[in-house]
């Protein structure tokens, strides 16, 4: 069997009408590039990613058998289709590639950003209703954590929990004080890298501090030695490729450390992400693939959750099928803009802080102290923010320029506007 062609489909998608408005603000995430690899035995296998790769790339798969590419180092997108012809020319289903299926079902989690407290809530109600029981986000210290937690505490049904994604820290919040006021709360989940992630010491020690787990993501020496030294509870890894995550799955089932996978995208990269999570022995923790974020779904069997689990497939391959028509439409569909804007944070003083997303940092929006712009923020500060969005007057375009030359512009109670 020979990889005669790798058909490739540039699809725009959209984001759901609900979380649109939030989202929009903070990633571009809406175009995927789907593979469709053929083979000389007319079967065809999928994959795919953000961005899409060079031609140089998917040449070295083209003609390949695609056992050649077991482990796959190379791309996490092709390296999914070829796992899917696997699957289909050996007629197993892709776990069985991996070793010894260990569970059925696999944990799964809903993941948003950072916005009002009233959205947030939303977005749990949401997800609760869709079958979800974890719903991931990205602090950001324009918007106070404690807050948000309220809101959505009073509309989560028992069960469903938060995962806290601290980005590395980058505020001035003490975070043992800081973890300790958010674990009161019942809808409160984990902690993911509430400290720089070279800090293995200060992990070891909020560990023993914290009474819900701590997870590591961002590794110093690329979730190798750390992992022994027990700084965390659970683990992470983020868009590795196939045989690299086949590897650190030997390591944390050696430490019996529980571990997820964050790969993004559609129901393609859902299915790998599945399969893999089914055959890792400690791949037992909730999973983020982003998913639920996207209007459209272009395969015949999305994969949604019953109670926070999805099935494993056992159908040959990946077990999921495109929806070549929904394909089509969504190649020719228009690109999603992302605004022009202005945060505008008003803290419960009357001092208000106006600021725009720094264009050399794409995590302005949770990392504001990348950019060395801003006083010291904290995630749990007495503030509320919102997004002036350009409306073509004269004073968003003053306020702007003013911002580009200034940086943030801070204003006193009594010269605030109202």
């Amino acid at each position: 069997m020979k990889v005669t062609e790798i058909e490739v489909r540039r699809v725009q998608l959209g984001y759901i009408d609900r979380g649109a408005y939030e989202l929009s603000h903070y990633h571009d995430m809406t175009a995927r590039t789907i593979y469709i690899a053929h083979t000389d035995t007319g079967l065809t296998g999928f994959g795919e990613s953000e961005s899409t790769e060079s031609e140089e790339v998917m040449d070295r798969y083209v003609g390949s058998n695609p056992f050649d590419w077991m482990g796959d180092e190379t791309s996490l997108g092709l390296g999914t289709a070829m796992y899917d012809l696997m699957g289909k020319a050996a007629d197993v289903p892709v776990y069985k590639l991996f070793g010894q299926k260990y569970r059925s079902w696999v944990p799964v989690s809903s993941w948003t950003v950072s916005t009002t407290p009233e959205r947030m809530a939303a977005a749990v109600a949401d997800y609760a209703a869709q079958g979800y029981t974890w719903m991931k986000f990205h602090l950001s210290p324009f918007d106070n954590v404690l807050d948000q937690t309220e809101a959505m505490q009073q509309v989560a049904p028992e069960g469903f929990r938060l995962h806290y994604d601290f980005t590395m820290h980058g505020t001035e919040d003490h975070m043992p004080d800081l973890l300790q006021k958010l674990s009161e709360f019942p809808i409160a989940g984990c902690f993911e890298d509430p400290l720089p992630g070279e800090d293995i010491e200060g992990y070891r020690e909020l560990r023993l501090r914290t009474s819900l787990p701590i997870v590591l993501h961002h590794f110093p020496t690329q979730a190798t030695y750390e992992v022994f030294r027990h700084p965390a509870d659970a683990y992470m890894l983020g868009h590795a490729h196939i045989g690299d995550a086949a590897r650190r799955a030997g390591l944390f089932a050696a430490a019996g450390a529980p571990f997820m996978l964050q790969n993004t995208g559609s129901d393609i990269t859902r299915a790998m992400t599945v399969h893999m999570m089914a055959a890792f022995p400690t791949g037992n923790f909730h999973f983020v693939s982003g998913t639920e974020i996207m209007a459209e779904r272009f395969v015949t069997q999305p994969l949604d959750p019953i109670n926070g689990l999805i099935r494993v497939s056992e159908t040959p391959g990946l077990g999921v099928d495109l929806d070549l028509d929904k394909v089509r439409s969504l190649e020719s569909a228009p690109a999603i803009k992302k605004p022009r804007f202005i945060i505008r944070t008003r803290y419960r003083n009357g001092t208000l802080l106006q600021t725009r997303p720094d264009p050399a940092n794409p995590h302005f929006m949770v990392r504001p102290d990348w950019s060395r712009e801003l006083m010291p923020m904290s995630y749990a500060a007495p503030l509320a923010s919102d997004y002036w969005d350009d409306d073509g007057s004269e004073a968003f375009a003053a306020t702007y320029r003013r911002i580009e030359e200034e940086g943030a512009l801070i204003e006193a109670a009594d010269a605030a506007p109202s």
